[in-house]
């Protein structure tokens, strides 16, 4: 990456703009939840990094906040899991009914990327490929075996976070069992995937002052053991575990992967921020899109950050240049001259 990524808010910008942010954790101390775990510490740190930027910032933390909410130009929105399904579109489509721009996308593109389904249909017309997969949806008594070939399937809530609710099967059998759970757990659609082996690759975008996307340094998924699943417990912080992601500099894998993503950004660009996750098999060269997340993890310590920082640029940097893409491309402030 040639030029420098990062964008700054102007002092005037900074003084007259009146900034909302909504995080289920927001007003918390930062410790740790025992449900959702490191997330409250990551919304505890975003509110002191935006207080930072932005001295006219107001707190909410539920989506009641926004039916009577203070007077605010743009909504800085983390909360996306409220509890029903399809919560995390909730906060933008009730700022577009306000009239208000806020981060992320558009809730039509949220939608897409969230459905993990939808997003890997536009992903095969645009000639990405994908696991093989078949989708089973709350109410549909649908439950025939898949007629793709697979001797593993991941089966895994349709619009899943932080790998809730996701597990690697043997059976048939054991995957209708676990169908039926998710179904009474959370009334989650299922998806089920053929499992594809080989590394995993995360590509990290943010935009830049022209409205274009920019391809951070590809992260690898480090572990003792490529197979393994993890668990939403280990990506919370509520288990122990010494894995992660860390820059990956193969520069073929990493071309073959970003060249993926640019096939896809037709269907879903524009956006604020995300990550795109792909497996890789390094022998054959073939890679598989997994799932892409636009409203993914910007704690510090997480993989976009991680990535960001490894140029050198700090995550306060990082959190301000989201905001300043997010406001150029919704017309809240003017590009420099």
């Amino acid at each position: 990456m040639a030029e420098d990524p990062r964008l700054k808010l102007s002092d005037a910008d900074k003084d007259r703009l009146k900034v909302m942010f909504l995080a289920k954790h927001a007003k918390s101390d930062g410790s740790s939840h025992p449900i959702d775990g490191q997330h409250a510490t990551y919304h505890h740190e975003l509110r002191g990094v935006l207080e930072g930027i932005l001295p006219n910032l107001t707190v909410g933390n539920k989506y009641d906040d926004l039916f009577n909410p203070p007077e605010h130009d743009y909504l800085f929105t983390l909360l996306n899991r409220g509890g029903f399904k399809n919560s995390e579109v909730l906060a933008a489509t009730m700022s577009v009914w306000r009239g208000k721009p806020h981060l992320g996308a558009s809730p039509a593109i949220r939608i897409i990327g969230d459905d993990k389904h939808l997003m890997k249909l536009c992903a095969r017309a645009r000639g990405v490929a994908t696991p093989d997969s078949e989708i089973y949806r709350l109410g549909n008594n649908y439950r025939k075996e898949p007629e793709f070939p697979w001797a593993r399937l991941v089966v895994k809530p349709n619009a899943s976070s932080a790998s809730w609710g996701v597990k690697m099967l043997d059976t048939w059998e054991q995957a209708v069992e676990h169908m039926e759970w998710l179904y009474d757990e959370g009334g989650h659609d299922v998806l089920v995937e053929r499992y594809f082996d080989g590394i995993e690759l995360a590509v990290p975008v943010v935009g830049d002052a022209k409205g274009n996307p920019v391809y951070l340094p590809v992260m690898k998924y480090t572990s003792a053991d490529d197979d393994r699943l993890r668990t939403y417990e280990e990506k919370r912080g509520l288990a122990p575990s010494s894995e992660g992601f860390k820059p990956f500099y193969e520069k073929e894998l990493c071309d073959l992967v970003i060249g993926e993503v640019e096939k896809m950004m037709p269907e879903i660009w524009p956006f604020d921020y995300g990550r795109f996750e792909f497996k890789v098999n390094p022998a054959t060269m073939q890679s598989t899109f997994i799932e892409v997340n636009m409203s993914c993890n910007l704690w510090s310590k997480k993989t976009l950050s991680l990535s960001w920082q490894s140029l050198g640029l700090t995550h306060e940097e990082l959190v301000e240049t989201i905001l300043v893409h997010s406001l150029l491309r919704q017309g809240v402030i003017e590009a420099p001259a």
